[in-house]
């Protein structure tokens, strides 16, 4: 697990560059997937310790792949992002293993208000 390393998998290019831009400056490398499929290519290849994923990508929905990336993946740092911040949504993300959810759209603060609650627990 490298855990200076962060994964995000977001099939919107705004979104990556802000959160790569703000990753960047809290001296994460940054690796980029804009589908799910390609993304978890990329988690077992790079193995990060923090991975932002989006819930709506265009091959698949990363609330239904958390609970397997949590399995393979126990020790990371897992945020859904969603455009629909419905309770139901969130509530079963959490259930499902991911350590937030991160309502989109993204600022600066709500990213970095995120990074350093996942670091308090």
């Amino acid at each position: 697990m490298n855990f200076s390393t962060a994964l995000i998998i977001d099939d919107e290019p705004d979104i990556c560059f802000l959160l790569g831009i703000v990753l960047k400056q809290k001296k994460y490398s940054v690796v980029n997937s804009n589908s799910l499929m390609d993304g978890k290519q990329k988690l077992s290849s790079v193995r990060p310790g923090l991975l932002f994923l989006d819930n709506q990508l265009p091959d698949g929905s990363g609330l239904g792949e958390i609970i397997s990336i949590r399995k393979e993946f126990p020790e990371m740092k897992i945020i859904l992002m969603s455009a629909h911040d419905g309770s139901t949504e969130k509530k079963t993300a959490l259930q499902n293993g991911a350590d937030l959810f991160l309502s989109k759209p993204l600022s600066q603060e709500s990213i970095e208000s995120s990074i350093e609650k996942l670091f308090k627990k």
